[in-house]
């Protein structure tokens, strides 16, 4: 504050302090001009004395006018070099980032969101130092010319796509009695980060285009056999038989689609109810083995187990969890199917101070992996690193978007780790029900006694460490 006041009193201190002539110095010319005067010219001195009270008394009239115009325009174009506490309370104060520069487009104060978000911004250089969007500099450029508020869109690419908006609006401090067309004090920038309602909306168009087209193609199939079987085909039973078990095959294809749109939306709709039923994860996770076993048999796929031999107590929906290992196991069966094994491994991460103690459950399959880049948006739907392996093995590409869903739900993690040709590891944590007391620990301990821990990544992956790409949905 003191600083702020010393900063204003110095500026202050470079304008005039006074306006208007100095009637003493004008009185003491006019004394020796009319004097001489008198000598000189030999001017009578009443008339002398008398033009010597008239330039007196014009000089001191005029003076008091040009004194108060001049105060006046002194505290009007004084400039205010920084902004005031009030000012800086408030830009802290807001949700967003916010920076406030000078009309020259100087930053004079940023709050702690726009620095962790666009980096120190020092203050006293050019805004457009550290953010070089055109758009934004020319906006503040119209605020500072127009006086008026503006907002602008822009887009950045590196190093992702991320979109912004900026509201700008002026800021005079100080009252103008002349209503004159003076530049604004300040000007204060609060910036939005429209990043994830981009997203969203981008997703939530992919999702009407990708369920469009997924109903789409069985129900054009269905459609043409329909007509084909009322047409030329209509007395040809071997063509009949033929026609009717495709049809039947694109029946159950929509069936498993509108299926897993139904279990999402429902998931979706519970989304902010966190489950609270006491479970066991290794009773659902022998249970799921079991139930796709004969899946196994028929891809010549090998299930191995290593589970603990207690129990895994935690809290959530048995249902949703069984459809949550269920098509992470049948994934791994019937894209790892060339691995011919297929390991769950159940395990116990003891708790730190920042986190629970979490249950890990790892599924690993040696098929031939997924490549890095498709790892981000394994869970986003309708997303898949192989469309045409992915249709003929019946997948919907709603499976791991559904996953993540239930995850989230439960306020679990899914992490992702694959290398080509080396296989995909899909971890799965969830919170121990630690109110299960001295069972909890009965099973950590029995947990860490038995081995059973997550599956390691492939020594490939150590190996070649900076290759290994890892995501996580949380």
């Amino acid at each position: 504050m003191d600083e702020e006041r010393d900063q204003t009193e110095r500026e202050m201190d470079w304008q005039p302090s006074d306006g208007g002539p100095d009637a003493r110095a004008l009185a003491a010319v006019a004394a020796v001009v009319l004097i001489g005067l008198h000598f000189l010219a030999q001017t009578p001195l009443w008339a002398t004395i008398i033009g010597w009270l008239a330039i007196v008394v014009s000089a001191w009239l005029v003076r008091r006018p040009a004194s108060a115009v001049a105060r006046r325009l002194r505290v009007v174009a004084a400039p205010i070099v920084w902004p005031n506490s009030a000012m800086k309370a408030l830009a802290d104060a807001l949700p967003d980032p916010c920076i406030i520069t000078d009309a020259r487009g100087i930053v004079r104060y940023t709050n702690d969101l726009a620095s962790q978000r666009f980096g120190v911004v020092p203050r006293g250089e050019p805004l457009n130092f550290r953010l070089r969007a055109t758009a934004l500099n020319d906006a503040l450029e119209e605020v500072v010319a127009l006086d008026q508020r503006r907002s602008v869109e822009w887009q950045e690419k590196i190093p992702t796509d991320r979109w912004f908006e900026a509201h700008l609006a002026p800021i005079h401090l100080a009252a103008d009695p002349q209503a004159s067309l003076r530049k604004p004090d300040f000007v204060v920038l609060v910036i939005e980060d429209l990043t994830e309602q981009r997203r969203s909306e981008r997703m939530r168009a992919d999702f009407v285009a990708n369920a469009s087209h997924e109903l789409r193609t069985p129900l054009a199939s269905l459609t043409g056999f329909i007509e084909t079987l009322q047409g030329p085909a209509r007395n040809d039973a071997p063509a009949r038989d033929r026609f009717l078990a495709i049809m039947a095959e694109q029946a159950a294809r929509m069936k498993r689609l509108i299926d897993d749109l139904l279990s999402l939306s429902r998931i979706e709709m519970k989304a902010h109810v966190r489950p609270d039923t006491p479970i066991d994860l290794a009773d659902i996770l022998r249970h799921v083995t079991e139930t796709l076993t004969p899946l196994a048999a028929d891809n010549s796929v090998v299930v191995a187990t290593s589970l603990p031999q207690c129990r895994m107590p935690s809290r959530g929906d048995r249902d949703e969890l069984v459809q949550v290992f269920s098509n992470l196991i049948e994934n791994a069966i019937k894209y790892g199917a060339s691995g011919g094994r297929v390991e769950v491994v159940a395990g116990s991460e003891p708790a730190a101070p920042e986190r629970p103690q979490w249950w890990t459950i790892a599924i690993r399959d040696h098929g031939p992996g997924i490549a890095a880049e498709h790892l981000p948006r394994l869970t986003e739907r309708f997303y898949r690193a192989d469309i045409d392996t992915s249709r003929q093995k019946q997948g919907t590409g709603l499976g791991l978007a559904i996953v993540k869903h239930i995850l989230t739900r439960h306020r679990g993690r899914l992490g992702v780790e694959s290398l080509l040709g080396e296989g995909a590891t899909f971890t799965v944590r969830l919170e121990a029900d630690v109110s299960v007391g001295a069972g909890a620990e009965n099973s950590t301990e029995a947990a860490a006694a038995s081995g059973a821990k997550p599956a390691e990544p492939p020594a490939g992956a150590r190996r070649q460490g900076p290759q290994t790409r890892r995501a996580r949905a949380t």
